[in-house]
């Protein structure tokens, strides 16, 4: 058999793992990269990797690297494969495309075109004619990655991620892919506490993954045994006997090691993800082999017949629980059913805030950084003995706030940073100055007067003007790096310059602090005065609140793009999705639109956008719905007779699996569905603005092949936050009239 230039790819932090798997299959001339491992081997090695690894996404077989330097070189790289050795010209193909610092092409569907060109006019001029596109199951898939100027050409061997090993039900979407269940697994030791007949029990299971990646680790079950399609199943070059002998192989070793397979057992409070889990053990055969119930956790308890091994869990962070309290309050609950129940065994979970893995009141070992789509996580690891229990301090927010309050208005000066208080003074003088005058000259109330000048004071300090003058301070957590009597001092010492600099009493200086984002902080409850203000921007009225949230209800960086919408919205159809505190909406009433639709899946929200709205005078017709927007906006354009809008604005959040909503939202791996459905309501003259905070964020232009999309970021982001270009990004989006 030939050798082949080979390339697995994998999601980011899990490289090694890749790398130590693929020697394990006795693969040898092993390269780590970013997001991959490049290696050699004959088509077995490669069929092996396909059926056996458990953390790859993606097997590509590279046929050629070329230089691009211009679309004619992209054209004829391509075509310098005799594609005939490959696929009958009566076959189907599709065509994967990416581009990265690329000066020849940045347009992804573009590329694709032009890969797929190269390949339809070679078949069709030797054969008269031409192979047909199918995304879905081609006989074979043709992968294009370009960086700057050289381009990687392979055939995708897997066909479809590796990670769909072919027990889950389509319908069900899942928390988390079958391949980082496996890495985290591989990351706890589970291949040695199988192998010692250590039990494995997930207390919060949902559909099941970790259970089933547990299962198929511990009998030797190669994970693409259940799977029907691979990329090279159509591929003219394919080695049958070679696969059949593999498979047999698989077939043979998974039997073995269900004969051996330790207790695994699953629990979890809702029933409907228990049918699941055992609807997808049904479908990977494994009933009988592991155990699923319906349990809180406070009777997750261990048999006392169970072997200690390890409790290995993706618990509920983000909304899916509701407020932070709540959450809090569960990781307590599960702190105390493993010191009670699981002395002696080892314990594991992923988490995107490790401070609520503090609550358990268990020492961990080293967290490991695994990623959950683009969400980066924390793998956390413990050995629940009674030497690695504390008692974790209850230091809430409040508490803290509290403290450096008492200690600005007791008058006292910070000891540690004596000098840098009038340094903070000095630099928010200065700021004030400049500032002021600006937004005097641009007739702005409410703007940005501080963000973090001095690292020894991290916050952001905002100025609104209304019937009275306040100032809402949030401080970024410190972090665990610095020493928190100091950080105490600090905000204890800023809280006391502020008032004085501003010219703004005590009583009107709010301060919260702003923890690392999940999903929806900034609408999360954190307090229950009622207390409302109204301030004006552009002629609108609007409320905000400077107490019960973390934020106030009005995104200042969002002023520019607001009255952009004010300024084109006379006589239009105007839509806000994720539309908050509807302040984009009256914005849109205040100038002139005849109609507005207000979406936002919070019925608190929809009513303060209804406040904002009766503060203003406007004509034309105004509806407030509160529903879960995707699932308003996937609906609402699949209708014939669908309401279409001149006017749309769309600001998801990064990241949401609110138990309010039916499935896991990630701006990253959504936003192209997400901008189709909205383009769908979209007039043909129409314009959507789409926006986003999320700083890692990459627009897929080359996916939405019917739409113009214009990054306007610069534009939108005001003087006040110029500092902090990347506080978010915009996009001016139409319709192609071209299309």
């Amino acid at each position: 058999m030939p050798t082949y230039r080979l390339f697995a790819t994998t999601p980011k932090a899990m490289e090694t793992l890749l790398t130590e798997e693929l020697k394990s299959l006795g693969i040898n001339n092993i390269k780590a990269t970013m997001a991959g491992v490049a290696f050699e081997g004959d088509l077995e090695t490669a069929y092996r990797a396909c059926l056996w690894s458990r953390t790859a996404n993606r097997i590509l077989l590279v046929l050629s690297s070329f230089e691009v330097k211009s679309q004619e070189d992209l054209y004829n790289g391509v075509q310098k494969i005799n594609w005939f050795e490959h696929i009958n010209p009566e076959d189907s193909f599709a065509v994967s495309f990416s581009a990265k610092n690329s000066p020849a092409i940045n347009n992804t569907h573009f590329g694709a075109l032009k890969v797929k060109d190269a390949v339809v006019d070679q078949m069709r001029a030797k054969f008269q004619q031409r192979p047909s596109i199918n995304t879905e199951q081609p006989d074979i898939r043709i992968n294009v990655y370009l960086q700057g100027e050289t381009a990687q050409l392979s055939l995708d061997l897997s066909g479809e991620s590796l990670h769909r090993r072919g027990y889950r039900d389509v319908n069900i979407k899942a928390p988390m892919k079958e391949n980082l269940a496996a890495a985290m697994l591989l990351r706890c030791g589970w291949p040695k506490i199988a192998a010692q007949q250590g039990t494995l029990i997930d207390p919060m299971c949902g559909s099941g993954t970790l259970l089933l990646e547990a299962a198929m680790i511990a009998a030797d079950y190669a994970p693409g045994l259940l799977r029907d399609y691979f990329g090279f199943i159509g591929w003219k070059q394919h080695d049958a006997g070679c696969w059949k002998k593999l498979r047999t192989e698989a077939l043979q070793r998974k039997a073995a090691g269900l004969n051996k397979l330790p207790v695994i057992v699953g629990f979890d409070q809702n029933r409907h993800t228990v049918n699941a889990a055992l609807n997808h053990i049904a479908n990977a055969g494994l009933q009988q082999k592991i155990h699923v119930e319906r349990r809180d956790i406070d009777d997750a308890k261990p048999a006392e017949s169970w072997k200690p091994g390890l409790l290995i869990c993706n618990p509920p962070y983000g909304e899916r629980l509701g407020d932070e309290e709540e959450t809090a309050d569960l990781y307590k609950k599960f702190g105390a059913t493993l010191r009670a129940h699981f002395v002696g065994w080892q314990a594991a979970m992923i988490i995107s805030n490790p401070e609520l893995g503090f609550r358990l009141g268990i020492r961990s070992q080293k967290p490991i950084t695994l990623y959950n789509g683009a969400l980066e996580c924390r793998l956390l690891r413990f050995n629940i003995e009674e030497s690695q229990f504390f008692t974790p301090k209850a230091r809430n927010q409040e508490e803290r706030i509290s403290q450096a309050e008492e200690a600005s208005a007791a008058g006292h000066e910070p000891q540690e940073t004596g000098v840098a208080a009038p340094m903070f003074a000095n630099r928010l003088q200065k700021n004030l100055k400049k500032m002021a005058k600006w937004a005097q000259q641009n007739h702005i109330s409410c703007y940005r007067v501080y963000d973090a000048d001095l690292p020894e004071y991290a916050a952001a300090i905002d100025i609104y003007q209304g019937e009275h003058t306040w100032v809402n301070i949030q401080e970024y957590e410190p972090p665990k790096s610095v020493d928190q009597h100091k950080a105490d001092q600090r905000l204890a010492g800023l809280l006391a310059e502020v008032p004085k600099v501003l010219g703004v009493g005590r009583d009107n200086v709010f301060l919260k602090i702003r923890k690392k984002q999940r999903s929806t902080d900034q609408y999360e409850k954190h307090n229950d005065q009622g207390n409302f203000h109204i301030i004006e921007e552009g002629g609108v009225k609007l409320l905000v609140n400077f107490e019960d949230y973390l934020d106030t209800g009005l995104f200042l960086d969002h002023r520019p793009i607001r009255l952009q919408i004010q300024q084109q919205a006379k006589g239009k159809r105007v839509l806000n999705l994720f539309a908050y505190t509807g302040s984009a909406t009256a914005h849109a009433a205040v100038g002139g639109a005849i109609a507005t639709t207000t979406v936002d899946m919070s019925n608190t929200y929809i009513n303060w956008a209804k406040n904002n709205m009766a503060l203003n005078s406007s004509v034309g017709e105004h509806e407030f719905i509160q529903a879960d927007c995707l699932e308003w906006l996937a609906s609402s354009a699949e209708l014939a007779d669908r309401q279409l809008y001149d006017l749309i604005f769309l600001d998801p959040p990064t990241f949401s699996n609110s138990k309010r909503m039916d499935d896991v939202f990630d701006i990253q791996k959504d936003h192209v569905k997400l901008i189709s459905n909205a383009a769908a309501l979209l007039t043909p003259d129409g314009i959507l603005y789409f926006s986003t905070n999320f700083r890692r964020f990459k627009m897929d232009a080359g996916a939405l092949p019917d739409l113009i999309v214009e990054d306007i970021s610069a534009s939108t982001v005001p003087e006040d936050f110029i500092r902090n270009p990347k506080i978010h990004y915009c996009w001016r989006i139409k319709h192609d009239p071209q299309r």
